[in-house]
């Protein structure tokens, strides 16, 4: 392919306008049980009957998520598997291991990444970049994460039966896959327009079981500079997205955000809020890699696709808790990255 120069600008202090076509040309969900029977049920491609997929590990289950995410997407694209130049995937899990047991069989170059609950935004941002950058024609990005195979690596065994605080979200199982391309087609469900990369911010907060609290300083600060490196008001997009701050971190967000003179209570969108309704006692929302990723497959891409939506700021956020930093006394940092997409329509 021809290669492009000049085609990714720098915008503002830490975003980039994106000039030329990147399109998702298709996505795919998978999601676990208790997500099926949430209000997004109905909309994911694909819903297990049973958490272990068949498996003999929660492990080997989000593995098994991932592989079926993105063989359904590709499905979708009318690509073939050797079309995709880079995979751009990470997880919860210690080393990654959900992205390289379930991805390997692929064969397909592998950008591993990590962003704790931000990784779905970090993929299609470096994705995006890749192609704008004339780098690759198609690329592929995908994430998960599993209640079980969460709490066993961060929180408590299954078998414990430990009470949770209010305050305390519910580790999405599923997996989101998006096939990128620089080649419109039929297929497109919407395009990336512009990113704004997220910086570490640290409130010293030391609760793992607030992790809204810990990631909506990040929120703020991500979509507070995206504004502002483009010159908008929230006003301008028909939703502001985020992916998992609960009940408890949208307040926050919201109180913050005014603190600096916007008001995003209009628009703003919470994926962990809107998984699980209130007779599935997932307190304060769900979250995890899969919570923003199969949100965005299988709803928020739909709205723009049908054109309700033009554009929107979609904000995966994510609390950069190690269990070794934890256990330690250290505190838990957030990261939040933003992507915006526009429809088509």
């Amino acid at each position: 392919m021809e290669i492009s120069t000049g085609a990714i600008f720098e915008q503002g202090n830490q975003s980039i306008k994106i000039p030329v076509p990147v399109y998702i040309r298709t996505s795919a969900s998978v999601a676990g049980t208790k997500e099926g029977k949430g209000p997004f049920g109905d909309c994911f491609d694909m819903v297990g009957t049973d958490d272990k997929f068949g498996c003999d590990t929660w492990e080997e289950a989000e593995s098994t998520l991932q592989k079926e995410a993105l063989s359904l997407a590709i499905g979708k694209s009318g690509l073939n598997q050797k079309d995709i130049k880079y995979l751009f995937a990470g997880d919860l899990l210690g080393q990654s291991i959900a992205s390289s047991f379930g991805l390997g069989s692929f064969q397909i170059p592998l950008v591993g990444m990590y962003g704790a609950c931000s990784t779905c935004g970090l993929t299609l941002s470096m994705a995006a970049v890749m192609i704008a950058g004339g780098m690759a024609e198609h690329a592929a990005c995908v994430t998960s994460s599993h209640f079980a195979s969460a709490e066993k690596e961060f929180r408590f065994p299954l078998g414990y039966g430990n009470q949770r605080p209010l305050s305390a979200t519910w580790t999405v199982t599923g997996s989101g896959a998006f096939i990128l391309s620089s080649v419109k087609s039929a297929h497109d469900r919407a395009m990336i327009d512009g990113l704004t990369l997220g910086r570490i911010v640290d409130y010293g907060l030391k609760d793992s079981m607030n992790m809204g609290a810990c990631m909506a300083p990040a929120a703020c600060d991500t979509i507070y500079h995206h504004l502002m490196d483009f010159d908008r008001m929230p006003s301008d997009y028909d939703k502001i997205i985020t992916g998992d701050l609960g009940s408890v971190g949208q307040k926050a967000l919201w109180d913050m955000m005014r603190d600096k003179g916007m008001d995003i209570s209009k628009v703003h969108m919470d994926c962990g809020m809107e998984i699980y309704d209130q007779s599935q006692d997932a307190h304060a929302g769900g979250s995890g890699c899969g919570c923003s990723a199969v949100v965005l497959s299988a709803y928020i891409l739909r709205q723009l696709e049908e054109g309700k939506w033009k554009r929107v700021l979609f904000v995966p956020t994510g609390a950069l808790l190690s269990k070794t930093s934890f256990n330690e006394g250290q505190s838990i940092p957030g990261i939040a990255h933003g992507v915006e997409l526009v429809g088509l329509k």
